[in-house]
Order: C-alpha cells, then sequence, then structure tokens
C-alpha cells in the first residue's frame, strides 16, 4: 500500500517544489497565474474601489451575480463534479460551468483534481491544502505556489474526463474567465444604469475577490475553527459561521465523513442554502438522482464519535504509575469495611461506587464482585464490554493489587 505520508519516487529529475528556495529558483515556485487572479487582479480591485463611487443598483447586482458565482462553485464545481452527489441535465451543467468561471478559481477539471486529492489525502504531505501547513497556507498559499503533479497519482479523474460540458469549458476557460470575470458585469451595469467603472471594479473583480475569499474558508476555517461530531480523526470541522460565509460548506466533519451527500449537513436546522438550491432544481426537473445518506447511518457515525470522546485515554483514564501498591488481603479487608466499593480486575483495584447507581446492567452485578477478582467476569465470562466500558473503567482505578491469587 502506497505510503501517503511521502510523494512517491521515480527516476523523473527532481520537482522544483521539492528543492530548497533560493534566490535562482524562487520564480519557478510560484504560480503565476494564481498570483495573478487571486492576488494582482484583487488587489487593484480593491485599490479603485475608494475612487469608484458605489452604485445601489450595482451593488445589488454584484451581491446577486455573488451568489449565482458561489452557488456555481459550491453546487456545481463541488457537490456536483467534484463528488457526484446528484446528476444535472445538460442546460444546467453549461450554466454552471459558465457561472462557475466568474469565481476565477481555474477550469472544472483542475478544481475537482485538487479537491479530489484533498479528500483522499487529507491531512497528509499531499493533501493540497493540507491544515497542517497552517491556516494561512491552506486559505489560499497553495494557490500561489506550485505543486508537484505526482501528487495526483491515483485520482479517478475518468468522469470528469469523459464529461463534454468539462471539456467545453476547459477548452474556452480563458475566454469564458475574462467574459464573465469583467466584461458580463461591465456591460450589465454600464448599458443598465451607466455604472461601468463600477461593473468593472464592483461587481467583477471585487464580487470575484468576494467569492474567492468565501471559498477558501472551506479550505481553512472548515479544518480549524469548530466541533467534530462525527470523526476526528482528522481537522474537519462543524461551525455555524463557516457555513454562514460559505453558503452552507460549512458543516465540514460531515462532510468528510459523508461526501457524496448532496447534502453538507443532516440536520434540517443546519444552515445549508446550497442543498436547498438542488433540492429546488431537482423540482424543476434540471437534477436528478440526488444522494442522501440514511439517518441510521448518520446517527450510528454521531454515537460512534460520541463513545469515542468519552473514552478517550488520554483525557480520562488514570495512570498506572504512581497508583499505590496494595496486598491481596488488605484489598479484601478495605473492600470489606463498606467504605469504598472496591473491585480487582487484571490486578487493579477500582472504586466503582460512584458508578453502580449507572451500571448498565445493574449494581447488583457489581455488589457481588466487591472483594473480588472479577477479571473474568469482566473481560467476557458473562458479557463482552465495549472499549467504552473498558475506558471508564480505567478512570476509576485506586491501586495496584499484590500477590493476587
Amino acid at each position: 500500500m502506497e505510503e501517503i505520508n511521502t510523494l512517491p519516487d521515480d527516476n523523473q529529475k527532481e520537482h522544483v517544489t521539492r528543492e530548497p528556495m533560493t534566490r535562482r529558483n524562487w520564480y519557478q515556485r510560484l504560480d503565476w497565474w494564481g498570483i495573478i487572479f487571486t492576488m494582482v487582479v484583487p488587489l487593484y480591485g480593491l485599490y479603485q474601489v475608494r475612487r469608484i463611487p458605489l452604485h445601489p443598483k450595482t451593488f445589488i447586482f454584484a451581491v446577486v451575480f455573488g451568489h449565482f458565482s458561489g452557488f456555481s462553485i459550491t453546487a456545481g464545481y463541488h457537490r456536483l463534479w467534484a463528488h457526484a452527489s446528484y446528476r444535472a441535465t445538460t442546460p444546467l451543467k453549461v450554466f454552471l460551468a459558465i457561472l462557475g468561471s466568474s469565481a476565477g478559481q481555474g477550469p472544472i477539471e483542475w478544481w475537482v483534481r485538487s479537491h479530489r486529492t484533498h479528500h483522499r489525502y487529507t491531512d497528509t504531505a499531499k493533501d493540497p491544502y493540507s491544515a497542517h501547513k497552517g491556516l494561512l497556507y491552506s486559505h489560499m498559499g497553495w494557490i500561489l505556489f506550485r505543486r508537484d503533479a505526482r501528487i495526483y497519482h491515483g485520482i479517478d479523474m475518468s468522469d470528469i474526463n469523459n464529461d463534454l460540458v468539462v471539456r467545453w469549458q476547459r477548452r474556452y476557460y480563458g475566454g469564458i474567465l475574462l467574459a464573465m470575470v469583467f466584461l458580463f458585469p461591465t456591460a450589465v451595469c454600464g448599458l443598465g444604469w451607466g455604472d461601468w467603472k463600477g461593473g468593472f471594479v464592483n461587481a467583477g473583480i471585487v464580487r470575484m475577490f468576494a467569492v474567492q475569499q468565501a471559498t477558501f474558508c472551506v479550505n481553512s476555517l472548515a479544518h480549524w475553527m469548530g466541533d467534530q461530531p462525527f470523526n476526528d480523526r482528522n481537522s474537519p470541522r462543524d461551525h455555524l459561521v463557516t457555513a454562514i460565509i460559505t453558503l452552507g460548506e460549512g458543516y465540514h466533519n460531515y462532510h468528510h465523513e459523508f461526501p457524496t451527500d448532496y447534502r453538507n449537513g443532516a440536520d434540517r436546522w443546519q444552515w445549508d442554502p446550497t442543498k436547498w438550491v438542488i433540492w429546488l432544481w431537482e423540482q424543476m426537473g434540471l437534477a436528478y438522482d440526488l444522494k442522501r445518506f440514511s439517518t441510521h447511518d448518520v446517527d450510528k457515525c454521531r454515537l460512534r464519535q460520541a463513545q469515542t470522546n468519552q473514552a478517550s485515554p488520554s483525557d480520562w483514564r488514570v495512570p498506572l504509575e504512581g497508583l499505590p501498591s496494595l496486598s491481596w488481603k488488605d484489598y479484601i479487608v478495605q473492600a470489606r469495611d463498606g467504605r469504598r466499593a472496591l473491585i480487582a480486575i487484571d490486578g487493579v483495584v477500582h472504586d466503582v461506587s460512584s458508578f453502580m447507581p449507572d451500571h448498565p446492567g445493574g449494581s447488583q452485578l457489581l455488589e457481588d464482585a466487591i472483594g473480588k477478582d472479577a477479571t473474568e467476569l469482566f473481560t467476557g465470562g458473562v458479557h463482552l464490554h465495549s472499549r467504552l466500558a473498558h475506558n471508564k473503567l480505567a478512570t476509576l482505578r485506586v491501586a495496584i493489587a499484590r500477590e493476587v491469587p
């Protein structure tokens, strides 16, 4: 099995990204297209904002256009193409491909390859925007630097390569990008109410910048802020603030556990306007085969993680080192004096007094084991206790028993 924390070795020339940055090769490390469309152009637009009055109609158009751009990324690039969480008609796919280009985040093919790599190798060296490289890097630093193409090894792109709309967008992406980022908003605002400059800067560049930053928060904030109710093996987290910023992509812990679900969270109350948009498209006959994980699967996963949280050894277990030593005779004497409910299991004495009322099998089973060696009883003689039970027991340790018969 391939080691995912290192890049595969081969006989190819060492990629520049794996060489130390020097004064001679620094420019080779940079992704100039990424720098232009996520740094240079946005900075120019933000500089011009103070010189161009914000027309009310331009503002309204920019907000509406920005939401269309954003949904084209979340519902299109992400949930439709990257995860195939639903299927769409050709007209809807063309619409999403064109509007998605207005976000200035690259063609569908590139976006999907990077995202699928992220899901397959989350938090490893092959994760394009690994959270372990820092908040700023995972937010947008990864776009500014070139990446070794070998990180994409083994990523299945057959469905994307066979998608005619994706291939069409890739072929004409440069023209579509310029038209949707600059020409379209400029024409609408200019012809509509005479705000040519405002259309170019506010509805074009600044809108693109806002959509980019919102999307980038999925790679940064969603791996940094929030809860992990489904799985804590990796960094994805759930948080309402991230969901609001990203049009519903903030329940990222759920998403990484159930990536092909068209929803970003199973609960109806969770803020996910993207799933409502996809549902609306389904009602209109534009989307179909929406994938949903069952409530049973979701609840089972949530419960398993809750048990893991409660049973975490690093948080709860009483370490064996430092426990007092107790002879078997003294153990029996102390157990019989009635002050504590002491039970010995695997040579360790436990005080189960506080747990007796909550024991799932009833307190009588524990009372019968007081002052005895209950190892067989606990480890499977009567009931095979769960990992949660083992870790709960570890919190009740009080002494090490000597001379166990």
